[in-house]
């Protein structure tokens, strides 16, 4: 498997960019996520948060307190994530733009 599938294979998933870009901006409890993010499952969060864990994106502390608390933290290797998923942004606004002059042209055409 070649590294870029290797990447994108880790981020697959349709809430887990989602879910990392949430810890990057401070949630990071899971009834948080589940607020934040709509049409989410407690379920299929659950199972991803694990996911992104096993893959080393994030870590995740268990508070031994009643009711039990639990709190998502990006690792030093999510960091770097957050850091592509920013050029990421970039490249998705630059593709927008494009879409819209080619709209605007087509439109002219008419």
């Amino acid at each position: 498997m070649c590294p870029l599938e290797f990447a994108v294979n880790a981020i697959s998933g349709k809430w887990k960019i989602p879910i990392v870009w949430r810890i990057n901006q401070g949630e990071k409890r899971p009834s948080e996520m589940l607020r934040g993010i709509v049409k989410v499952d407690r379920r299929v969060l659950n199972q991803q948060l694990k996911e992104l864990e096993r893959d080393g994106i994030l870590r995740k502390e268990v508070f031994k307190e009643l009711p039990p608390r639990v709190e998502y933290t990006l690792t030093p290797l999510g960091k770097s994530l957050v850091e592509v998923l920013w050029k990421l942004n970039d490249w998705g606004e630059s593709l927008l733009v494009e879409k819209m002059i080619l709209t605007v042209k087509s439109l002219l055409i008419l």
